[in-house]
C-alpha cells in the first residue's frame, strides 16, 4: 500500500524555509559556544551542555523543517512548538534583558511564521482537506 503526500502550499513552504534558518543559527550558536570553550575563556561542563541541547533541538528543527517542505503533515507541530518556544525567548530578550531591538525583530520573526502556518491553505492542508471536490463543498 503506497501513500501519496501531498505538496504543502506555499505559505508551508515559506514558513519551513524560514524555520530552517532559525534552525542553522542554533547550531551555529552551539558552535561558537563550543569554540568560545575551547578557547579557555569559560568553563566546560555548563557551556558544553547548553550547546548539546542547542545542537539537539535545532536539529530536530532542521529535521522537521525538511520533512514539512517535503510535505509530511506531522512535521508541523515540531516547528509550532519551536516557534513558540522562539517567542518566548524573544520575550525575555525584550524584557528581563533589555534588549528591545533584538527581542522585537525575533518576536516578529517567530510571529511571521506562525502566521504562514496558521492561513487558511496551511490549515486545510494539516487537516487533509485540500482533496474535497467543488462539488462535495455545496452540501
Amino acid at each position: 500500500m503506497t501513500t501519496q503526500i501531498q505538496a504543502p502550499p506555499r505559505a508551508v513552504r515559506i514558513a519551513s524555509a524560514l524555520t530552517f534558518v532559525q534552525g542553522l543559527g542554533g547550531i551555529a550558536l552551539a558552535v561558537a559556544l563550543v569554540i568560545r570553550v575551547i578557547g579557555g575563556s569559560t568553563p566546560a561542563g555548563p557551556i558544553l551542555g547548553a550547546a548539546g541541547v542547542l545542537v539537539l533541538w535545532f536539529g530536530g528543527a532542521l529535521f522537521a523543517t525538511v520533512m514539512l517542505f517535503r510535505g509530511h503533515h506531522g512535521a508541523r507541530t515540531p516547528v509550532i512548538v519551536t516557534q513558540l518556544l522562539l517567542l518566548g525567548c524573544a520575550w525575555y530578550a525584550y524584557g528581563p534583558s533589555q534588549q528591545q531591538l533584538l527581542g522585537s525583530l525575533g518576536g516578529i520573526y517567530c510571529v511571521v511564521v506562525l502566521v504562514f502556518l496558521f492561513t487558511n491553505d496551511g490549515r486545510r492542508w494539516a487537516m487533509g482537506l485540500d482533496d474535497v471536490s467543488e462539488g462535495d463543498k455545496a452540501d
